[in-house]
């Protein structure tokens, strides 16, 4: 069954015809401000698996550095993917639908953490910096 996510306003649709892996939730200074919220929450994806359904042309692409980037529906600003090297890399987990069954696998960059964010007592993995290498 495929994956299926949007945004706010309905908009930009996606499909992912297999399944997330390495979710994670990243507390780095950047997504605090391209979620607005305290951290991230996203999942590598396959790109040859993953289409857009509609809306393609309502994307706007934000690249954070050389090689990577998100892309954002232009009509409500949700955020609904990452790029690397201008290929889909993850989506964000805020925008998918239904339940996908998925748990966080790793808290990353947790040094740079707003003094203000408790982290959860969940028992998932802690990364002063980025995911290991293998992930």
């Amino acid at each position: 069954m495929a994956i299926t996510g949007s945004c706010l306003c309905g908009a930009v649709t996606y499909q992912i015809q297999g399944q997330l892996r390495d979710a994670r939730s990243c507390h780095c200074s950047t997504c605090r401000k391209a979620f607005s919220a305290p951290a991230s929450a996203y999942a590598l994806v396959d790109p040859k698996e993953f289409t857009w359904a509609s809306g393609k042309d309502l994307l706007s692409t934000y690249e954070s550095n050389k090689d990577a980037g998100l892309q954002f529906c232009r009509i409500c600003g949700s955020t609904l993917c990452g790029t690397y090297k201008g290929q889909i890399h993850g989506v964000t987990l805020g925008c998918t639908e239904g339940d996908l069954n998925i748990k966080f696998g790793m808290h990353i960059f947790v040094s740079d953490k707003a003094a203000w964010e408790t982290l959860p007592d969940d028992n998932v993995p802690r990364y002063e910096e980025g995911p290991p290498t293998n992930t």
